[in-house]
């Protein structure tokens, strides 16, 4: 890039960091953008004098702020470059900057134009953040032409500005929407390439016609993506989730706002509804992570918005998220028809909150048949009868003696298989002085010879 300090804006970086009296900061890049990193921190060190640390490689979703890597390096404060999913964090101060993504706005207007021919049209213009600088330049070529267009507004403020009347807010943006119903009465139009973020907003608002333009290729079109089928998809993994005996809560961040009270709300969820859980950090999920787990029936992840809708089409177990298990789990949350993705909304004093009913008898439970097997289900909420154990304690034999002893649903899956990994044979193997084994690397051993063929 022909000038760095445009680009990542350094002079506005540099006066967050002096104003904040910032001694030492960390630079989080994402993958595309690390070519750059060397350069923008010393750039930085010599605008401000603090020390810079360099992260790369985050723990998570590059597009969440990492803090957990940044207070290891005792960082008091982060600058985050690149696209982000805006996130509130918890614990450090942080400063977005997105990088200005070139944008041909006077072609993405006549894109504009194309698509939505009636001027009179309510439309609601989103943008990938990457492209949020030009938006204000949009704004003017279109708005004389289209009195009903709305443009969203970032939040990155800390704390975000107070809610105006007629205000909504959703994934770090607000919509200053007058239609009478609301931005499901208004069509979408999204400013960026196909993604994570566009499959997200239209599942969100999975009642509006969305259109995009993509500034790589200069095209705009209809979203043809099918909602309802991924709805579809979506809602089978309600029922797996339903028919799931055995829950995995995958922790997919440790900085989005929140997530530890959403963890505590899964977990006493799953055990009102008679589910084993296991809360599992693993990293970035992938196939062989989750495969090692095969007592597991279904993971939940516990992520932010754009990373929750993890396509797990290629894993041994679906993954489903909080929402969704809210849906499986909770008999007074009620399919609406609106998608929620980010889980802040399900937690306590937020819009969509849902109490959990008080439990019932187990006789007086209403039976439930499973759409996928077509078998009874275990009954929902229900209090266990006080003449049996606990549902985690189960009667084994130890030692010729009966004791009651804790039974994991891992431990009796591994019991129930035929190969339980290698045999230890104490007792049996007999012992043996140590010795010294082989030296070097296994392409080539310090005692093997170098005889060429």
């Amino acid at each position: 890039r022909g000038d760095l300090d445009t680009f990542y804006e350094t002079g506005r970086a540099a006066a967050f960091v002096r104003d904040g009296g910032f001694r030492k900061v960390a630079l989080q890049f994402p993958d595309e953008l690390l070519a750059d990193a060397v350069a923008v921190a010393a750039r930085m060190e010599a605008a401000t004098g603090a020390e810079m640390f360099v992260l790369g490689d985050t723990t998570y979703g590059s597009c969440c702020v990492d803090e957990v890597a940044a207070e290891h390096a005792g960082a008091e404060a982060v600058l985050h470059y690149g696209p982000a999913c805006l996130s509130p964090c918890q614990k450090l101060p942080v400063l977005h900057i997105f990088g200005r993504q070139p944008l041909d706005v006077g072609r993405c207007a006549e894109a504009f134009r194309e698509l939505y021919p009636e001027r009179q049209s309510r439309v609601v213009v989103l943008c990938d953040v990457v492209y949020a600088h030009a938006m204000g330049e949009l704004e003017q070529q279109l708005c004389p032409e289209y009195p009903n267009v709305t443009f969203s507004r970032l939040e990155c403020g800390d704390p975000p500005a107070p809610a105006l009347p007629g205000e909504e807010r959703r994934f770090g943006r607000r919509f200053p929407v007058e239609a009478p119903g609301g931005l499901q009465d208004c069509a979408m139009f999204y400013v960026g390439a196909e993604g994570l973020a566009l499959t997200s907003f239209m599942l969100t608002w999975n009642r509006c016609p969305f259109s995009s333009f993509d500034p790589a290729t200069g095209r705009g079109r209809r979203e043809t993506l099918n909602v309802n089928r991924a709805l579809m998809r979506r809602l089978y993994l309600v029922e797996r989730a339903r028919d799931a005996r055995v829950v995995g809560v995958l922790v997919g961040t440790l900085g989005v706002a929140g997530y530890l009270a959403l963890l505590q709300r899964l977990r006493e969820l799953l055990r009102r509804a008679g589910k084993r859980s296991y809360t599992l950090a693993v990293g970035k999920p992938n196939p062989a992570k989750l495969a090692n787990f095969p007592e597991v029936d279904i993971f939940v992840l516990v992520a932010c918005a754009q990373n929750s809708l993890l396509d797990s089409s290629d894993f041994y177990r679906p993954v489903v998220t909080p929402y969704e298990l809210e849906l499986a789990c909770n008999p007074a949350r009620e399919w609406t028809g609106n998608y929620l993705t980010d889980f802040r909304d399900l937690l306590p004093g937020a819009c969509a909150h849902v109490e959990l009913p008080p439990a019932v008898p187990a006789a007086e439970a209403i039976p439930d048949v499973s759409l996928i097997t077509g078998e009874m289900r275990a009954a929902h909420l229900c209090d266990p009868p006080a003449s049996q154990p606990p549902p985690s304690t189960a009667l084994a034999c130890r030692d010729q003696t009966q004791a009651l002893a804790e039974i994991s649903p891992a431990a009796s899956f591994l019991e129930s298989r035929s190969w339980r990994g290698l045999e230890q044979q104490l007792g049996q193997t007999p012992v043996s002085k140590a010795v010294q084994g082989r030296r070097g690397i296994a392409i080539a051993y310090e005692d093997e010879g170098c005889e060429q063929p």
